[in-house]
């Protein structure tokens, strides 16, 4: 059974194992133990009781597996992006360009490079070790047990949320959106310049890039048809997302060109349809459904995907055991959301 809870300095190494055998371009999951050590403290910080408001926060959530004591994957959420310098991605904007005398009327895409999400929540760093990915039930507890932690803390998260997905590469680090656009500003390649971010951060090499409009149809083709695509492994992932209600057309990558997905917080799926039940600890009858659920606490944040015997709206009757792993008391609650 795989339980997501958030991270301690005791998963350090195994951190480091999935950070290692991630793909280039997930550079919120550097191969590097002190940069995660940061992050791992980071965490442990805020989850301090008396955050109350977005700033700096990251909360990075693992995915345990019972049965082995190893991690399955990981994910995170930064409480706002931006918070130390600005977001960038790129708009996709369009221009028209008109002649009267002449009877021409032109709609030209173009990309305009931006901050606008700077602020918005960000959920990141997500990854799944070789043996649960395709896996449907892993990937959606990965994805989507973090929003009902942001369902039951929304004052800790923005008013919206984005997500970047990973877009086209190659196995060797190639991304032709990089190879047609970014290498002409910044001379390193695809998997050089997502290095240089993970240590340095997005802006200094966003600095770099032009400040005014970039025409798409003068990229070469490759590049084009990088534009807002998913690489193929994230697919699923992205799917997920879409189904919790983000929204695709507005945004892109600034390094692979891949989808910057967003929408509003309250709105999201697992936020706005998930309820709470009470726990009363006894015997559980036949399960009625599968279900994604959490505690609410967040030092002890819990999350699995069970088969429950539960209707919405009435207590929810766990065994001691399950109580046990979901942290869990008699009188606690529990925040479920259908599952499959």
């Amino acid at each position: 059974m795989l339980i997501q809870r958030l991270c301690t300095l005791a998963d350090l190494p195994e951190i480091e194992r999935l950070a290692i055998a991630s793909p280039v371009g997930i550079t919120s999951l550097p191969a590097d133990p002190e940069q995660l050590a940061v992050i791992i403290e980071g965490t442990e910080a805020a989850m301090d009781e008396s955050v109350t408001f977005t700033g700096e926060e990251r909360y990075f959530f693992v995915l345990e597996d019972l049965g082995t004591g190893c991690l399955a994957g990981c994910s995170s959420i930064m409480s706002a992006a931006g918070f130390s310098q600005p977001f960038h991605t790129f708009r996709n904007d369009i221009f028209v360009h008109a002649s009267r005398e002449l009877s021409l009327h032109n709609r030209t895409h173009v990309l305009s490079l931006c901050h606008d999400l700077t602020g918005h929540s960000l959920l990141t760093g997500f990854y799944l070790d070789s043996p649960w990915k395709g896996n449907y039930a892993t990937l959606k507890l990965n994805a989507c047990g973090r929003l009902l932690f942001m369902a039951s803390h929304p004052q800790r998260f923005a008013d919206s949320t984005a997500v970047e997905m990973s877009g086209i590469s190659d196995e060797q680090g190639n991304a032709p959106f990089w190879d047609g656009l970014g290498r002409h500003f910044f001379d390193v390649d695809y998997r050089e310049a997502e290095r240089l971010s993970s240590r340095h951060g997005r802006s200094m090499l966003a600095e770099l890039m032009p400040g005014y409009p970039i025409y798409v149809s003068m990229l070469p083709d490759a590049a084009q048809e990088a534009i807002g695509q998913v690489r193929p492994a994230s697919q699923l992932v992205y799917d997920i997302l879409l189904q919790e209600g983000f929204e695709s057309e507005n945004y892109v990558d600034i390094f692979d060109g891949g989808p910057v997905v967003q929408a509003r917080t309250a709105e999201l799926t697992s936020v706005r349809y998930s309820e709470t039940a009470m726990v009363r600890i006894g015997q559980p009858g036949p399960a009625t459904g599968n279900w994604l659920v959490a505690n609410e606490r967040i030092r002890d944040f819990r999350a699995c995907l069970c088969d429950l015997a539960w209707q919405p709206g009435e207590p929810l009757t766990l065994g001691a055991q399950m109580a046990d792993l979901l942290k869990v008391t008699e009188g606690d609650t529990l925040r479920l959301i259908g599952g499959a």
